[in-house]
């Protein structure tokens, strides 16, 4: 059966119900854990060598910054929400018809009010330093970074499908939260000298909203969906076998 016969709209009653606010509350939480360790580490890697961010140097303490940080949060946030903190992870599920439509809008604005409130609080708490737009490096073209987005952003969800939500992941789901954080990180090695390696929408969005700088701010959000949505139907079709019970009628 293909994953797509599993796609829920949801009832807008659901999204109000203490469980569903609670599971938005923790992407929330989540998401401000992340953006504000791995937009917070370069900004203080910028401050302690005068700019100093975009060298190698800066490129290993980004990578390492965003997979600590995204550790802890699908860590603290995986017995509530499932720990999406990202809207790109959270379209592949719905994708995969592993959550509904409604309640992956409402993961959406948690996620994206989670990280803007991480750069605020950043811009406050450094006396007003830029909370920086991701942007294209030197020689890297819209539709360049369009594909490497595209591309981690397929790693990425691909991981979580393997590691948290495939139904047949055993005892490996134990380590759903590290796998997660090493793809990023090596995602960020791999593609950070070039656009920055957000595959995350909401991470695009906090500081692009707080700096009002949008310069190519559609590519961190069609790349990332676009890959995130394909990992989400692959791994639904190819790799997971379910007994095809249909959702209660509530779910649609």
């Amino acid at each position: 059966m293909p994953p797509f016969s599993r796609v829920a709209v949801g009832l807008p009653q659901d999204t109000i119900k203490p469980d569903a606010l609670k599971a938005g509350l923790a992407e929330f939480i989540s998401t401000l854990i992340f953006v504000f360790a791995g937009q917070g580490s370069g900004m203080a890697f910028s401050k302690l060598t005068d700019n100093g961010s975009n060298t190698p140097a800066g490129l290993v303490a980004a990578a390492l910054a965003h997979g600590f940080g995204l550790f802890v949060g699908v860590s603290v946030g995986a017995n509530i929400s499932g720990g999406h903190v990202n809207p790109a992870v959270t379209f592949g599920a719905f994708l995969g018809g592993n959550i509904s439509l409604l309640h992956g809008i409402l993961y959406w604005i948690a996620q994206l009010l989670g990280s803007t409130v991480a750069c605020l609080l950043l811009k406050f708490c450094t006396n007003g330093m830029t909370t920086s737009a991701f942007a294209l490096s030197t020689g890297v073209g819209v539709w360049n970074a369009f594909v490497l987005e595209i591309v981690m952003t397929f790693g990425l969800v691909y991981t979580v499908y393997a590691t948290a939500l495939d139904p047949k992941k055993g005892s490996v789901g134990t380590i759903a939260p590290l796998a997660i954080g090493l793809i990023v990180a090596a995602n960020i090695l791999a593609g950070g000298a070039f656009d920055g390696a957000s595959m995350n929408p909401a991470v695009s969005f906090g500081p692009a909203l707080v700096s009002w700088d949008w310069t190519n701010h559609w590519v961190y959000w069609a790349g990332p969906l676009i890959g995130g949505g394909l990992a989400g139907v692959i791994y639904e079709l190819i790799f997971v076998s379910r007994s095809h019970e249909p959702l209660p009628s509530t779910d649609y």
